[in-house]
Order: C-alpha cells, then sequence, then structure tokens
C-alpha cells in the first residue's frame, strides 16, 4: 500500500451501507485481515474502493448515527474491522496487531482520518504526529466530503472536524499565529515528530489548564494543579509512563490528574 493523492475520495466498500450491512461487512473484513494477519504478518487491501461524490457526507462517529436504515458512508465502523481482527486471533496479543493495523491504515485517506479522530491512546508525541501528518498527507481528498462528527445533524468541513478533534494539538504545540488550520496542524506534527522531553513538558503544560478545566470532581484540586506539583509528579515518570503522555492530548492529561488526585487521597 502506497500513500498518494487522488482527486477524489476513496472509500472501501465495506464502510457504506445501512448501519447492520455496514457493520456485518466490517466485522468479515477484520475476519479476513486477521487470518492473512496470522500467517505472515501482513494484512490485506480492501477488496473494493469506491469513489465518494464530492460534497457526500461521511459519517464519522457513532453518537451521531440515528439513521440506521438509511445506506452511509460509516468510517467509525473501521472499530468494527478491528473487532473482527481481534476476533481472528482469539484475543491474544492484540496490541501489536493493533498498532501493525493502525500504520497500515495510515497509508489510506479513509484509514488516516479514522486514526486521529479516534484518537486511541494515551498516545506518545511521535505516534501523534504521524497520525496528524498522515491526514495532512491526504487532505485534499479527505476536503471533498463533509462530515458528521459530534454535532447532532449538522455536516461539518474537514477543516471543522479537525478543530473539533484536535485543536488541543494546535493549542499545545502551536499556541501562536493567525495560520491556517492546516498550517498548524503541520507545525503542530513537525513539532511532535522531533520534540524532546523538555519539549513535551512544556506542552504539557500549555494544555494542563484545559484538562483542569475538564477533569471532574477532584478531592485535591489546588494540589494538582499547582505546576510544581505536576513537574514533581512528570519528573517521576519512567520513559515508557512519560512517552504514554507526551503528546498532551488533554484526555491523556485528565488521567493523569485523576491518578494524582487518587493518589493524594491515599495519603
Amino acid at each position: 500500500m502506497t500513500s498518494g493523492q487522488s482527486a477524489a475520495l476513496k472509500l472501501p466498500s465495506f464502510l457504506h451501507g445501512t448501519f447492520r450491512s455496514a457493520r456485518q461487512k466490517a466485522k468479515r473484513e477484520g475476519l479476513r485481515c486477521g487470518e492473512q494477519y496470522q500467517k505472515d504478518g501482513t494484512f490485506l487491501l480492501p477488496r473494493q474502493m469506491v469513489d465518494v461524490p464530492p460534497g457526500e457526507v461521511v459519517v464519522a462517529h457513532d453518537v451521531v448515527d440515528f439513521q440506521h436504515e438509511r445506506p452511509a458512508w460509516r468510517l467509525y465502523m473501521v472499530s468494527d474491522v478491528m473487532s473482527g481482527l481481534r476476533e481472528a486471533v482469539n484475543w491474544q496479543n492484540t496490541l501489536p496487531m493493533r498498532d501493525a493495523y493502525e500504520d497500515f491504515c495510515l497509508e489510506t485517506a479513509w484509514g488516516a482520518l479514522y486514526f486521529v479522530l479516534e484518537q486511541m491512546g494515551p498516545v506518545s508525541a511521535q505516534r501523534t504526529a504521524k497520525r496528524l501528518q498522515a491526514v495532512l498527507n491526504f487532505w485534499e481528498p479527505l476536503e471533498s466530503a463533509r462530515y458528521l462528527f459530534k454535532k447532532l445533524g449538522m455536516a461539518q468541513t474537514l477543516e471543522e472536524v479537525m478543530v473539533a478533534s484536535c485543536d488541543w494539538a494546535m493549542d499545545a504545540w502551536c499556541p501562536l499565529g493567525d495560520t491556517s488550520v492546516r498550517e498548524r496542524l503541520a507545525m503542530a506534527a513537525e513539532r511532535m515528530a522531533r520534540a524532546t522531553r523538555e519539549d513535551c513538558l512544556e506542552a504539557i503544560f500549555r494544555e494542563m489548564p484545559r484538562a483542569l478545566e475538564h477533569a471532574g470532581k477532584l478531592m485535591h484540586r489546588s494540589v494538582v494543579a499547582d505546576p510544581d506539583f505536576q513537574r514533581e509528579r512528570l519528573a517521576t515518570l519512567d520513559s515508557w509512563s512519560f512517552e504514554r503522555v507526551s503528546g498532551a492530548r488533554s484526555g491523556d492529561l485528565i488521567w493523569l490528574l485523576t491518578i494524582w488526585d487518587r493518589e493524594l487521597e491515599k495519603q
């Protein structure tokens, strides 16, 4: 599979249909790919790719998919492909396979958009950079469609969807300037790709206020909100643990804040 640009957005045929039919087809695709992965560690290309007419709506999140009997493009059902993959290997050692399938899919427009919106994590700055760069590689064809993401009944542009999903990345890694969303994402991806531990810390501290705002009930909020406390706790993380939050995604930082709050409660 090779990356590249196409005038039209192409999606696998297994992502189209009613809710039930698309789910069944996606699951079968996962089983098919899982069987191949067991043989030689590779994945199969989709059997059929279909051009999506410009302006057509793609359902990119299950929370906005209410018309189950209406045939539609259901991008979020890549998750059912992954369920089929796990089933094919009997749920054994699934994480390496999941990561390998993501790398495989990032060389496609549909896979790039799915994984940047799904935001499986916690993830490192480097993996986040790969996800963002993959979307940027396919920006033109992806831009030709419209998406139902998290706003009910409101189709959005690619730029609007990326803001809704990845504003944290731009704020943490490219906080200044009046440049376009595409340019800010490109700068964020570049900085993440070559980030040192100190660069990641700076991004984390830029994103911490948002994480605190959305962290919900914290018994020791004033303590965990203290930058000195945060820096001290971050310094104790081993390289593997730090890498998992090095992208500075607000959801991952909320996870950290919650853990720290529970640790204080036990003291």
